[in-house]
């Protein structure tokens, strides 16, 4: 009998954050020059560096932390960018954040027009951990049977 391979598990998170900067203006700020941005307004991010790519899909961007933070660094690959309908999807492919439960974190966004004239951004991340984390639970209890 095969033993079927691993099975994964993801967490998914959705938010909606009001703003009060157009779409057309908040794109060109945060996804295409967040490089500049970021390390003007986010204390913690000390730089931004482009690995590879011209800022479109397959770009790979390394961003560093100050001293003191959990993190030092992040890597994420932007898999699409889409100027038409403010879409931004990436994911974060290796970093301190990956080197325990989770194998990697996609993230898609889009901004759209709020009723005022704003934009809602809107974010899909989701979490990819490494392995079954409940099939380890699930061991563990049974066999510590007291445990709990």
């Amino acid at each position: 009998m095969k033993k079927p391979g691993p099975t994964w598990v993801f967490v998914t998170y959705k938010s909606e954050n009001v703003l009060a900067i157009s779409p057309a203006k908040l794109f060109k700020a945060y996804v295409l020059d967040g490089v500049n941005l970021f390390p003007k307004v986010i204390p913690q991010i000390k730089n931004i560096e482009i690995l590879e790519g011209d800022g479109g899909a397959g770009t790979i961007k390394k961003i560093t932390f100050g001293a003191g933070d959990q993190a030092t660094y992040v890597k994420h690959k932007i898999e699409s960018v889409d100027k038409e309908t403010f879409s931004y999807n990436y994911s974060i492919i290796d970093g301190e954040i990956l080197k325990g439960a989770l194998d990697k974190i996609n993230s898609e966004n889009k901004i759209v027009t709020s009723s005022d004239g704003g934009s809602i951004w809107k974010t899909t991340t989701t979490y990819h951990t490494k392995g079954d984390m409940f099939k380890a639970v699930e061991a563990y209890l049974l066999a510590n049977p007291d445990a709990y």
